[in-house]
């Protein structure tokens, strides 16, 4: 089971939409599926250059290793040779920080993509992509 390109424009949408409801920063918002393939990708206008391979970056480091970017982050600061490790692994493609969040269909369910955003801090990034996985009623784990 994987996210849908459906389900994937309708994130996209709903974080759009979210970020421009609460005055955040251009962003840029990316889907994968759950072997790491973008499924979807929007850049706002005025969003800086280099927002798509951050965003898939933070996506990217989740639905790899099965942990979303506040986790990362944690383990990085714990044990930075493993995710420095992990980062040479694929080449660079992960971002550990929050702003990547794993995809379910239900909770407990297995990951079916992840979703990565930036253009703000990142724990808005994150308020940003909760609002479009809960518009098209998939679960967000961040």
């Amino acid at each position: 089971m994987s996210v849908t390109l459906e389900q994937a424009r309708g994130i996209i949408r709903g974080a759009l939409e979210k970020s421009r409801e609460i005055g955040l920063k251009p962003m840029s918002v990316v889907v994968l599926d759950a072997g790491g393939h973008v499924i979807a990708f929007e850049r706002e206008d005025g969003a800086s250059a280099g927002r798509f391979d951050l965003a898939r970056g933070k996506a990217h480091g989740a639905v790899m290793l099965g942990m979303a970017g506040r986790a990362q982050m944690a383990r990085a600061e714990t044990q930075h040779y493993f995710m420095s490790a992990m980062n040479g692994l694929w080449g660079g493609l992960v971002v550990p920080v929050p702003g990547g969040v794993l995809l379910r269909e239900k909770a407990g369910g297995p990951i079916i993509g992840a979703v990565g955003a930036t253009g703000d801090t990142s724990d808005n990034d994150v308020i940003a992509i909760q609002a479009g996985v809960a518009a098209v009623g998939l679960i967000a784990e961040d």
